[in-house]
């Protein structure tokens, strides 16, 4: 029997059954579905030796965005500072759709800053979606009203045909309807691995946070801001990384949401050795190119 007739045979609510399939069978189709394009990937800017608060540089980040592009409508960037107001300049130059992300935190000196480079960029004309903060919620960094602050400034200083939305956890928007209620779009952070999924059951748990997120949006659209699996490190709980799962869970996350037409942003594109410092040694590996941005898997070619 043909990958492709087992693929078919197996897939499920779940997804894909990978364990009946050898790592090249996977890798086959993890090329197939990358080279197929996706919706968009977040963006990884920093080289090795690099951390957030270094300046990014012009060729650094046109290098790999360059590498995206045949393979991607839309690029997530997080920030609206130190070289990161570039990538959605270079990323319309080559073509891309930009969700544009200001990083917000205690820090509201830093935040006014993000805000203007934000409210400067969409402006200009490189801002699709224009997103006011990532997971300040969930890391208690602000208060929902002082993001309120920030989300009604932004709205208000650009065009009314950009959406404006806030990225966090699925599950704060449950939470926070005062928060839904001030955004244009729904935008929300979608991992299984990190409430310790196993990958069998990992599609399935993904498509309870989205349908989650629905709930909370009362009617507005919910794209998936980030979701992905790393290829390396200590398993957390019951979900654990390698590289066949990490191509399985990007092939069963990308056919979901071409079949079910929803908008999602796979993290990520690069791995980022600095990561590690916030996530444990699984921070370094979520990327589908590696650090030295050849494209991953390779070994397990046939």
């Amino acid at each position: 029997m043909s990958f492709k007739a087992k693929a078919h045979k197996t897939k499920s609510l779940s997804g894909i059954n990978f364990a009946e399939q050898s790592p090249q069978e996977v890798k086959a189709l993890f090329l197939k579905t990358l080279e197929g394009g996706t919706h968009g990937l977040c963006m990884s800017p920093y080289e090795e030796g690099q951390e957030p608060g270094d300046e990014l540089t012009e060729e650094q980040v046109r290098r790999r965005l360059t590498i995206m592009q045949p393979y991607t409508k839309w690029v997530r960037s997080f920030s609206c500072t130190e070289g990161n107001e570039l990538i959605p300049k270079i990323a319309a130059e080559l073509g891309m759709k930009t969700m544009v992300g200001a990083w917000l935190g205690p820090d509201e000196a830093k935040n006014e800053k993000e805000i203007a480079g934000l409210i400067k960029l969409a402006n200009d004309g490189c801002v699709d979606i224009a997103a006011v903060g990532n997971e300040v919620l969930y890391r208690n960094d602000l208060s929902a009203a002082q993001l309120l602050n920030h989300l009604r400034t932004v709205r208000a200083a650009i065009p009314a045909s950009i959406q404006v939305g806030y990225v966090d956890a699925y599950y704060e928007f449950t939470l926070h309807p005062e928060i839904v209620d001030a955004c244009d779009v729904i935008l929300a952070n979608c991992y299984p691995y990190w409430e310790g999924c196993g990958l069998e059951h990992s599609l399935v748990y993904m498509k309870q946070m989205y349908q989650q997120a629905v709930n909370a949006g009362r009617g507005k659209k919910v794209i998936i801001t980030e979701t992905g699996w790393p290829s390396q490190g200590e398993s957390f709980e019951g979900a654990h990384p390698s590289e066949v799962n990490a191509m399985a869970y990007f092939i069963n996350a990308q056919q979901w949401c071409t079949q079910d037409n929803i908008d999602l942003f796979y993290f990520s594109s690069f791995d980022e050795s600095w990561k590690v410092g916030a996530e444990g040694d699984v921070g370094a590996y979520w990327g589908i190119w590696d650090k030295e941005e050849g494209l991953k898997y390779q070994a397990l070619a046939s």
